[in-house]
């Protein structure tokens, strides 16, 4: 697996996962295009924008987001939970049911 643990002095360590570059770039096209999206709303308060023209720009941006988790989460399914299981470490499934709850609440 491309995962690695790193410690930085403290009690827990902190997980990376070395990405592919086209998984990279989808990801970063994605966040990038949520900032312009942030960027323009903070363009209309400024500009005293009509609030449902604002409210909806905020949705907008939401979906995005919202967009951005979807692609990172199967990212996540397909590499580091398909490699944890089967290198027998069953508490992978744990980890993800509670970041699905975290998710969805």
């Amino acid at each position: 697996m491309e995962e690695t643990k790193v410690c930085n002095g403290c009690e827990k360590c902190t997980r990376h996962k070395k990405r592919t570059p086209e998984e990279q770039k989808q990801l970063l096209t994605r966040l990038k295009r949520c900032e312009g999206q942030i960027r323009g709303i903070e363009k209309m308060v400024e500009e005293d924008a009509y609030c449902p023209d604002i409210l909806t720009q905020v949705s907008a941006v939401t979906s995005a987001l919202n967009s951005f988790n979807k692609e990172l989460l199967a990212c996540h399914i397909r590499t580091c939970v398909l490699e944890d299981i089967k290198a027998g470490d069953e508490d992978t499934i744990e980890e993800l049911v509670k970041l699905l709850q975290k998710l969805m609440k």
